[in-house]
């Protein structure tokens, strides 16, 4: 799927203006398990031949997004496939949870930690997405 920049704009949501940025050896797989497993909204989708060279997925609670392509080891700025992590904030963890307990055992990845309160106050769960990124859902908005 591929979109033009005008279509990139969800409703009246503003932009994201901080993105967590990422490389995939299979970048078509992870942004579909992204899409299915976590919830993120596939906005922009930019192909060049087989490879992706820009996605961008909102998360729809929110203004943050990633930003992600397939890896390409002869640039600077792509880092090893598997080596990031992020925190998403929602106000539903456990359905977050069971979505993407859920759509592991046909997409991948592993849940590292399951939905479990955290000592600062917050209810959170930890993920390995099939590329080997760490991801954490939870509902500690940060200070």
């Amino acid at each position: 799927m591929s979109t033009s920049p005008e279509q990139q704009t969800p409703g009246s949501r503003p932009n994201p203006t901080v993105f967590a940025t990422l490389q995939a050896r299979d970048a078509p797989a992870l942004i579909d398990f992204y899409v299915r497993a976590f919830g993120f909204e596939l906005t922009a989708r930019y192909d060049d031949g087989d490879l992706v060279a820009h996605a961008q997925l909102n998360w729809p609670e929110g203004h943050g997004a990633v930003m992600l392509g397939s890896h390409s080891p002869d640039k600077e700025w792509s880092p090893e496939p598997g080596t990031s992590s992020g925190y998403v904030v929602t106000a539903h963890p456990e359905l977050v949870a069971e979505r993407i307990a859920a759509a592991i055992p046909e997409l991948g990845g592993e849940i590292v930690r399951p939905l479990a309160d955290t000592d600062y106050g917050g209810r959170e769960i930890m993920v390995r997405d099939p590329e080997g990124n760490l991801w954490s859902f939870g509902d500690y908005p940060g200070a």
